[in-house]
Order: structure tokens, then C-alpha cells, then sequence
């Protein structure tokens, strides 16, 4: 078993207090927007036998076990973070394996540099994700049903936005839903910064299921994802409550500290609030022109204690322990690959005692128990 030793990436939408205070540190002044724990290599834990990734390359059937080996090849398939937004995240969706494999291959024949910034796709992986609030969170997930939508955009009683809530009263829904996103996506940009700008004020004014996207336009004044945002249902999770994001489900983070699980990919396309590449034909390839309820999640708890958040796929399986004082040990020895992480009290987790954001490798097989007074997730894989 491995204490990990993991990097906090400074991205500028990062909260500069939540992390700290988890970790019980003095803050920077700086943004700690994630913290990564796992075998990406984009930054991987560090442990006394060298980088996770190195750990896993020398014997991934040892470390992985060997169905997880067989299934997901020779690295390990998920993504743990502690993730704290103090302004909103990028608009964004994911694509599911095929797509990601077809956009790959496609950038690599056309000789697209992996780093070029107005490259799609990464890798060949879907990117299916799980978020967990600590604290309140406030996300965006998923389209509203059109007509909902509609009321929104017609309360601002901005002009130029006339058009659009005559769209979304058109038939069949999911058409209303990609027309009215193209025409944003597509519209001229200073015409369609006016637009936001009005648009902004009046949100500003009228507050209530208003007042998310007045504080969207604040941190990204003119941007047409505050009017595509305005398309999606808004959702704020309790602590303890998840959101399971999948693939071509539009989606943004806009405030909160959380628990976030992913398959072990890094392709996303952006539909707005951000200054990066936005490709609106490849979004709206991806894009699921489906208007759904956002399907909040809560564990479901098994006679040992645990509490499972179930998903449909089999890259990641999140789950928790709230451990009482002085309740017996758990025995968490599985055939798969783990990471332990604690986010509160103090929790044994074999011989490593861990603190808030601390977090252990557990590899397969071995066994590993848990006992104290906390709270500890346990992210591994279904094989």
C-alpha cells in the first residue's frame, strides 16, 4: 500500500481557499483548483516507489490484478480529484468511446500536434465523470425541456433573443434544441456580445432562477455560453449528492468544493465560457439534443456500511464510509486496484493514518482495513 503524494493544479477558475482548508494549510493567494489522484500522466501521484505510473508500467498485472489488466489494459482506468471551483468551469461535453476513437484517429492522419490548441481529442478514450459535493455545488447539467428554456430567455425581454424562444417552441424538441444552440454558437460575436450584455443586466435585475447567469456574464462578460448556459438545467447538490455526467450531456462546475471520479481521458469539447477553442461542428456531432432531468444521485448504502454511487459504466466505482468512533473495522481487501481518500476526521486505512486529502494506493488484492472516526471514499473499478 502507497501513501500518495499528489499535485494541485492552479487553474485560474480554482477556488484559493477550499483545498487549503481541507488540508488544514495556510492558502497561497493562489488558485487550487485540483487536486489529481492517480496514474494520469499528466501529473501522477508520487509514491516512495517512484510515480504511480512507473509503479503500475513495472507490473500492471501485479498492481492492477489481472481481470482489471485483462479489461482495461495495462494502466489504471480512473481519475480521482478533489476538485473546488471558485468561478465557473468551461461549458462542456464529452464523447462516448466510439466518437472518441474516431476523432482521434481522424487529428492523428491530419497530422494535428497533441498539443495544438485547437485539437479535439487527446486520446482515444470517452471521458464519462462523477462529481460528489463536500459542500454546497452548484453545477449546470443537461437541457432543460425546451419550453422551460423559452420562459427563461422571455423574461429578460431582451429583443435579439426573440428569435430564440420562438425556436424553442418548435417541434420535435430535440431540433428546437439544436437550432437554437447552432444559431448562439454561430451568430456574429459582437452582435452576440450586445446580447449577452443585455441579456446580463436584466438577470442582474430580475435575481432569483436569474441570478446564476448574471454571475456567468461577470466572469465572462459577452460570451454566448452565458445564453447557451440558459439552456440547461441548474442544479445545486447537497453534500453527499453526486451528478454522473456522460457522454454528449452538456455540463459546467460553477462554485463548490467536491469528490470528482473519471475514466482516465482528457478530451473535451467546449461550448463556451471559456477563451479556449470552441469547434461548434465537432460539438454538434457530440452534442445529445435531449432535454432530461439532471438525475441528482445519493449512495446507496450496503449492510457493511458502504455507500455506493451507482454508475453505468465500468472505469470507476465511487463509494464512501462515514466511520463512527469506536465502530469495528472494515475490511475493503478487494481484486482490484484502489485508492483510499480521506475528506474528514481521521481514518486508518492499513498502517497509513490519513487526514483530510490524504490518500493511499492500495493495489489488488491486498488487504487493507479501515477504522476510525471520518469519512473515506473509495474509488476502483468494476471487472
Amino acid at each position: 500500500m502507497d501513501r500518495l503524494d499528489n499535485t494541485v493544479r492552479p487553474y485560474a477558475w480554482g477556488s484559493t481557499t477550499a483545498i487549503p482548508r481541507l488540508l488544514g494549510v495556510e492558502p497561497t493567494g493562489e488558485p487550487q483548483a485540483e487536486m489529481w489522484m492517480g496514474a494520469h500522466p499528466g501529473a501522477p501521484s508520487r509514491t516512495a516507489r517512484g510515480p504511480l505510473t512507473e509503479v503500475i508500467d513495472a507490473d500492471p498485472e501485479r498492481e492492477l490484478g489481472p481481470e482489471a489488466a485483462a479489461k482495461f489494459g495495462p494502466r489504471l482506468p480512473f481519475l480521482l480529484k478533489i476538485l473546488a471551483a471558485g468561478a465557473p468551469l468551461s461549458l462542456q461535453v464529452h464523447p462516448d468511446l466510439a466518437q472518441a476513437k474516431e476523432g482521434y484517429e481522424d487529428e492523428e492522419r491530419r497530422g494535428i500536434p497533441i498539443d495544438a490548441p485547437h485539437r479535439n481529442y487527446k486520446d482515444a478514450n470517452h471521458k464519462p465523470e462523477l462529481i460528489c459535493a463536500l459542500t454546497e455545488f452548484d453545477g449546470l447539467c443537461g437541457f432543460r425541456a425546451p419550453l422551460e428554456a423559452a420562459d427563461l430567455l422571455a423574461a429578460l425581454e431582451v429583443d435579439s433573443l426573440k428569435p430564440y424562444v420562438d425556436l424553442l417552441h418548435a417541434h420535435p424538441e430535440d431540433a428546437a434544441l439544436r437550432e437554437v444552440l447552432t444559431a448562439v454558437l454561430s451568430a456574429d460575436r459582437e452582435q452576440m456580445a450586445t446580447t449577452v450584455t443585455e441579456a446580463a443586466a436584466a438577470c442582474a435585475r430580475l435575481g432569483g432562477d436569474h441570478a446564476p447567469y448574471a454571475d456567468l456574464a461577470h466572469h465572462y462578460p459577452g460570451d454566448p455560453g452565458v445564453i447557451a448556459a440558459m439552456l440547461l438545467n441548474y442544479v445545486q447538490l447537497q453534500p453527499g449528492e453526486a451528478l454522473f455526467l456522460g457522454a454528449g450531456i452538456p455540463h459546467a462546475y460553477l462554485n463548490g468544493l467536491g469528490v470528482e471520479i473519471m475514466a482516465n481521458s482528457d478530451n473535451v469539447l467546449r461550448c463556451g465560457l471559456t477563451p479556449k477553442h470552441v469547434d461548434v461542428p465537432e460539438l454538434l456531432r457530440i452534442v445529445r439534443f435531449e432535454a432530461s432531468d439532471p438525475g441528482v444521485l445519493r449512495p446507496e448504502a450496503s449492510p457493511d456500511g458502504e455507500e455506493v454511487y451507482e454508475t453505468p459504466i465500468d472505469e470507476f466505482r465511487l463509494s464512501r464510509y462515514a466511520l463512527p468512533e469506536g465502530a469495528p473495522a472494515h475490511d475493503l481487501t478487494r481484486r482490484t486496484p484502489q485508492i483510499l481518500l480521506c475528506t474528514a476526521g481521521s481514518v486508518q486505512a492499513g498502517e497509513h493514518t490519513l487526514a483530510p486529502g490524504q490518500s493511499v494506493f492500495v493495489p489488488a488484492g491486498e488487504s487493507v482495513e479501515v477504522s476510525g472516526a471520518g469519512t473515506v471514499f473509495r474509488a476502483t473499478v468494476v471487472a
